[in-house]
């Protein structure tokens, strides 16, 4: 079956929501997500989003901070967009119904995290990233513009290529017209035509065994645009969250905010010692990539399964007031962290390439924009500043939709796209290897293309992850299509983006650091 709309829209975060809101008085728009609507990593983002608010901070402390964190790689320009425009994007979402917290005198209750100079994390207790979609989502659902799928996986884009035309990678002519999305409640293959589509799908955490993605981050935007010819940029620098809760049998791994660091965790090996100061000054509120890397050598050394965060010495009132929802899950695994230590490990969290895309939003394939962790801005660089990643997305939503909504009026739709054919594929027995090579390909990412890597480990994980790719290209190219080998599909193409710009990268700075190249770390 064949869809036009003006906005297609896939994905339902705040980059997604944000953005449909904005272009929603110009035209039809259809957001499309794989799963429920609130199930993506805007949920689960705990700290909550930075931007300048209040004396003594300013503009230029955080583009300072912003710079510091990503080891010389920012897009300077970049970053001066997203800050300058931070103090309004809050304010916007303040409007749209999200609750920060606030102090008795009516002032936002600031945080201050990792790599941070001042106090501006803005935040709703340790469920930031709860409150700010409850409140797009209620909005967005009562807009009579805006029609919201649920159960909806985009399969790829529509481009000149599924008109006949050969389309090769660096061309600068590729339009993107819509995309064959799966219809999970029906089973349908259908066809959605779209004036502009906006890409909002999230990150690429379930790449690594160990992550605090939800399982539906599976990296399907940069995945869909490689294919389609588009570029991509900065793929090797995947941040590692320092703190997950360490609880083998669970996934996603449970996220321990950075903001308990900043109100005084401290972290130590499983003999009560501190350990931080040997590898920076800022201690247990150095950068992300710092810290990880501290505690993966740490662990090494002494070959221990995690560390400890110690919170005992913050006050139980301010734990039971900013970290509730830690503390209860916490005391569901046995532990009351006002009392014992929480075991931690790093776990893959946030992937500061992606889609590349200029300050408008626009992605190299024509009449396509994208936003949030799919996207490459250039923002992050070799590293992502704590609660810069919400800032982000509002701000490239915000450009975006400014964008898109005089692009729109020039564009016409394509009818000449075929639908879906699916003459001969077969509901292949076999698909039951899909789940096996899923947990072979994270393996072979968490070995080789960790948070430590090296020119050995990385040609293995090519070399592995070619098999893995041609044995499920074979499946893909004669089966019925499903979800779960689409998903796979992307998460091997996420996988060999990262290894090669891994190999490219003859140098250790910011996320990526390799044994071969040490001289250059930041």
């Amino acid at each position: 079956m064949k869809y036009k709309v003006d906005f297609l829209v896939i994905g339902s975060g705040i980059a997604g929501l944000s953005y449909a809101l904005k272009v929603a008085n110009l035209g039809k728009v259809c957001i499309l997500t794989k799963a429920e609507a609130a199930e993506g990593s805007t949920k689960y983002a705990q700290g909550g989003i930075a931007a300048v608010m209040y004396d003594p901070d300013s503009y230029e402390k955080h583009i300072k901070d912003t710079l510091i964190a990503g080891a010389g790689l920012c897009d300077e320009t970049a970053v001066r967009i997203t800050i300058t425009e931070s103090t309004e994007r809050i304010r916007e979402l303040v409007e749209w119904g999200t609750q920060f917290d606030k102090k008795n005198s009516g002032i936002f209750d600031l945080a201050r995290e990792g790599g941070h100079s001042e106090f501006r994390i803005l935040h709703h207790q340790d469920n930031t990233g709860f409150e700010i979609e409850r409140a797009l989502l209620e909005k967005v659902r009562s807009h009579p513009n805006i029609e919201l799928k649920e159960h909806h996986f985009t399969v790829d884009l529509l481009t000149q290529h599924h008109l006949g035309e050969e389309v090769t990678r660096h061309r600068k002519d590729i339009k993107c017209f819509g995309a064959y999305v799966i219809d999970k409640n029906k089973g349908t293959i259908d066809t959605y035509l779209a004036k502009v589509t906006m890409l909002c799908t999230g990150g690429l955490g379930n790449v690594y065994s160990t992550t605090v993605n939800p399982v539906v981050a599976t990296g399907d935007g940069c995945a869909m645009v490689h294919r389609a010819k588009g570029v991509l940029k900065d793929m090797e620098f995947v941040q590692f969250h320092p703190t997950s809760l360490y609880n083998p049998t669970e996934k996603p791994s449970f996220l321990i905010t950075e903001a308990m660091r900043g109100a005084g965790g401290i972290l130590k090996t499983l003999d009560g010692v501190a350990f931080m100061e040997k590898y920076d000054s800022r201690k247990e509120l150095a950068t992300r990539d710092i810290v990880t890397r501290a505690i993966d050598t740490e662990m090494k050394l002494r070959g221990d399964d995690y560390v400890y965060l110690d919170c005992r010495n913050i006050d139980k009132q301010e734990i039971m007031h900013h970290f509730p929802n830690i503390y209860a899950k916490c005391m569901e695994t046995g532990i009351n962290i006002t009392k014992d230590m929480i075991p931690v490990v790093p776990a893959a969290h946030f992937s500061c390439g992606g889609i590349l895309v200029n300050e408008n939003a626009q992605t190299t394939i024509d009449n396509l924009y994208a936003s949030g962790e799919c996207c490459c801005t250039g923002l992050h660089g070799a590293n992502r500043l704590a609660s810069n990643s919400l800032l982000e997305s509002v701000v490239y939503s915000h450009r975006a939709a400014i964008h898109s909504m005089e692009k729109m009026k020039t564009v016409s739709f394509c009818d000449d796209i075929p639908e879906w054919n699916d003459e001969g594929m077969v509901l292949n027995e076999e698909i039951s290897l899909v789940t096996q090579t899923e947990k072979e390909l994270q393996q072979i990412m968490s070995n080789y293309v960790g948070i430590i890597r090296s020119d050995l480990r990385l040609k293995r994980a090519l070399d592995r992850t070619g098999l893995i790719y041609r044995e499920t290209e074979e499946l893909y190219q004669r089966s019925v299509l499903t979800t779960k080998l689409c998903e796979l599909r992307n998460l091997i193409a996420n996988a060999y983006l990262i290894i090669k710009m891994a190999m490219n990268r003859k140098e250790s700075v910011g996320l990526h650091y390799s044994i071969d190249y040490p001289s250059k770390l930041q």
